[in-house]
């Protein structure tokens, strides 16, 4: 499954909120997430461009990988697998006596809003300040996902450059 997605810093959700609404879409649901990310012990990700994360949010725990980014108009793109796991705590054991080390944790408070099968989140991320997300699952449109979150993107009244780094990579940059 491909990840295509837009990140815009914005100062001013009320009004991304307010673009939402006028389309009629309402909030599905608000979440804090805090994500453990690792590195491995035979490669580095940060070098690769990949990801492995461990989710706590309100639903449970997932652990993901992300493959490396692949810019695609003004959206990036990247391969995604997630797996629920019963215990965020237990995997954390297994990633550490395999060698994994924690690089860093991202946490924030989420909301969802569905747009069919866009998913649009508001994200106030503790460091680094609040954000949208504009994201669409894919098996491999890319290119036409990618123009559709650029069409949503105005419709909202994001204007911003896109952001192409994760929040790891910013606060990571932050913390140097």
């Amino acid at each position: 499954m491909l990840e295509v997605e837009a990140k815009f810093a914005v100062k001013d959700q009320e009004a991304v909120r307010a673009g939402l609404n006028r389309k009629g879409v309402r909030m599905g649901r608000r979440q804090q997430e805090r994500d453990v990310y690792y590195n491995a012990p035979h490669r580095d990700f940060g070098e690769t461009d990949e990801a492995l994360r461990v989710r706590y949010d309100d639903a449970g725990f997932t652990v993901t990988y992300k493959g490396p980014k692949v810019r695609v108009g003004n959206a990036k793109a990247r391969e995604e697998f997630n797996l629920t796991v019963a215990s965020g705590e237990t995997l954390e054991v297994i990633l550490s006596r395999l060698g994994f080390r924690r690089a860093a944790t991202v946490s924030k408070v989420r909301e969802f809003y569905e747009i069919g099968d866009v998913t649009v989140t508001l994200d106030d991320v503790e460091g680094l300040g609040t954000f949208v997300e504009i994201e669409i699952l894919t098996e491999d449109d890319k290119e036409d996902a990618a123009d559709r979150i650029t069409a949503i993107a105005k419709e909202l009244g994001v204007d911003g450059p896109p952001i192409y780094t994760s929040y790891l990579e910013m606060l990571l940059s932050k913390q140097r």
